[in-house]
């Protein structure tokens, strides 16, 4: 078991940066067993989805329930869209627990920034709907997307797990003659569920939302289904990517614990000639978009003007 250690926070980050790490709580252990996680998944919802919706009300944004297909998916409008162009958003979580709601405090400021409507589906989580659950609706819902709105108009997109799903999603999608989106944004992909890169180890314990076998493992092997880790249908990492992936995003931070498997992934990427941009954050930790700090400002405009660019020049 890795020992949980606290680093000072570093200087060269914002204020309100510095006193999250400072102040954040030390990660514990998370069974898998159902009536936990049922009960961790109401506890995370009813303290996040409350301010994500906040959020939105205060943007003049608006939030409803369509559906891609069979899947149900929360479609989110900002005051004044104007785009034609739409963002398909997976949620992260762990593939245990999450749902769009939890995510709004992200998709609702992208939705602004971009004046994109941003579509989101309620895919399947384990232990229950074991892999290929979520890749089956997720792929599902993507279909319908296409279909309604032309993949030349959709940006994938997905945080955490959901970055992950968004890989083997279009992975699928290549393989099944579906075309690809415009773009793909990735912020701290988990897409090796194993424990092999280098700052699973020297990362231990100075991220303050992930340790790897406390949360991460017993998550990644209800998701597996006793699949191996390693196993390319599990771990994008591992897979194979085709020339005609899109342009890619990818964010992480020198304190993220998938650090070095952002580095892999983008490096696996470029080497299959996909043009990939990897952004590091100094000291920024897993998914730091999610907080209120400049930095997650600063990165979602980043990430919106990286999504919008194409429609510029898409005329």
């Amino acid at each position: 078991m890795t020992q949980i250690r606290r680093l000072p926070a570093p200087t060269s980050i914002s204020q309100p940066a510095q006193k999250f790490l400072r102040s954040a709580p030390v990660i514990t252990a998370r069974p898998m067993d159902l009536p936990a996680l049922e009960k961790r998944r109401r506890d995370t919802h009813a303290f996040y989805a409350p301010a994500g919706f906040k959020l939105l009300k205060e943007l003049g944004g608006a939030a409803d329930e369509v559906m891609l297909g069979a899947v149900r998916a929360q479609r989110i409008t900002p005051k004044n869209a104007t785009a034609t162009n739409v963002t398909f958003y997976l949620f992260g979580g762990g593939y245990v627990q999450g749902s769009p709601d939890e995510d709004l405090e992200i998709t609702a400021q992208l939705a602004e920034l971009t004046k994109q409507r941003i579509y989101a589906p309620h895919y399947a989580l384990a232990p229950e709907k074991p892999f290929p659950a979520a890749l089956d609706e997720a792929l599902s819902a993507y279909r319908a997307l296409v279909a309604e709105q032309g993949a030349a108009t959709i940006t994938v997109m997905g945080e955490s797990a959901g970055a992950g799903l968004a890989l083997l999603t279009l992975l699928a999608a290549s393989k099944a003659g579906l075309p690809m989106p415009r773009r793909l944004v990735l912020l701290s992909p988990w897409s090796d569920l194993s424990k092999t890169g280098d700052t699973l180890t020297t990362l231990a314990g100075c991220d303050p939302s992930l340790h790897y076998e406390m949360t991460l493992e017993p998550a990644a092997r209800a998701f597996a289904g006793g699949r191996d880790l390693t196993s390319p249908e599990i771990s994008p990492l591992y897979a194979d990517y085709p020339t005609a992936f899109p342009k890619t995003l990818i964010t992480t931070g020198t304190r993220d614990l998938f650090l070095s498997d952002c580095a892999r992934l983008s490096t696996k990427m470029r080497a299959a000639g996909i043009d990939c941009e990897l952004r590091v954050w100094e000291g920024m930790w897993h998914v730091f978009e999610y907080y209120d700090l400049p930095e997650a400002q600063a990165s979602l405009a980043e990430i919106a003007r990286f999504i919008t660019a194409l429609e510029l020049t898409s005329a």
